[in-house]
């Protein structure tokens, strides 16, 4: 068994490994190997992959987290294939994306658990924070449309991006997590989002009121899969269903166009955006607990 840093090739057996063990992860062999060979600018990003004989088996990121004020590392989706648990794969993945975090002395570490994997967190000392959820949606009976008056619903496609960004930029100011987003710039923004080559952006909506982007629902699509990146309307729109008409739409385009199954994640304490998903039919299909790390 070896530990190395992931190549862009190693985009089809990373996607392979994340999808059988991740299904509601919607991530695609195009836009892994694009993070691969472009990681993120500016956030210190990595990958490292564990082998055995020559098979990928286990698989983790790592990067400074550039959208909040605060100095937080993230580390994102350790996982090892369960065949290959038990031999301290998992921990040698840890140990080297912590060594490759350790120069920027972070105050703060995240990472993303199952709730099985709650015990093995608290051993290297991250502490179980807030419980997160996962919901599905086959898309073969939406609902009806229903747009609200004043509103015109079209695809993101025909969005100057600086709108689509001042929209999420808003939003997320007041979103539940351990971590605001109260420093998100555009050119971060742009990198992480709209030049991700796995943005459908012609499923992707936005509902526009009186010549104002209000409200914004993107997709990203695997296939037949999709998933809900970001769904949200500006503080100043909210309570007129403007984000359930972007949701709506975006889920109704992406079914016209082949997808067959939407996945979506949030924060237990995001109360709007469960009741929208539930209004919309989504049935909870996992769980995961952010989990923090204070450093010395």
């Amino acid at each position: 068994m070896r530990i190395r840093a992931a190549q862009p090739a190693d985009a089809p057996a990373v996607v392979a490994l994340r999808t059988q063990l991740f299904p509601q992860l919607v991530r695609g062999v195009a836009a892994t190997r694009q993070t691969l060979s472009q990681p993120p600018p500016g956030r210190h990003w990595t990958a490292f992959v564990a082998e055995v004989d020559d098979e990928i088996v286990g698989w983790v990121s790592a990067f400074r987290n550039a959208s909040s004020s605060r100095s937080v590392g993230e580390i994102s989706l350790l996982h090892v294939h369960p065949q290959h648990r038990g031999h301290g794969i998992g921990s040698r993945l840890l140990t080297a994306v912590l060594d490759h975090l350790a120069p920027l002395r972070l105050p703060l570490l995240r990472g993303r658990v199952l709730p099985e994997s709650l015990p093995y967190a608290r051993r290297r000392g991250f502490l179980p924070s807030r419980q997160e959820r996962y919901s599905a949606l086959e898309l073969t009976a939406l609902p009806p449309l229903a747009v609200p008056p004043g509103a015109r619903l079209m695809p993101l496609s025909e969005v100057d991006p600086h709108h689509m960004y001042e929209v999420e930029r808003d939003a997320s100011a007041d979103e539940p997590g351990d971590v605001a987003s109260d420093a998100l710039t555009y050119e971060h923004w742009r990198a992480d989002t709209w030049d991700d080559v796995g943005l459908d952006r012609e499923a992707s909506t936005g509902v526009e009121v009186d010549g104002v982007l209000a409200a914004i629902s993107l997709v990203q699509r695997d296939g037949s899969r999709m998933w809900s990146d970001y769904t949200a309307s500006r503080p100043e729109h909210r309570g007129r269903g403007l984000a359930v008409a972007a949701k709506l739409g975006a889920l109704r385009r992406a079914a016209a166009s082949g997808v067959t199954i939407a996945y979506t994640g949030n924060d237990e304490a995001n109360k709007p955006m469960l009741a929208i998903n539930e209004r919309l039919g989504y049935r909870p299909v996992a769980a995961q607990w952010s989990c923090l790390r204070e450093m010395s």
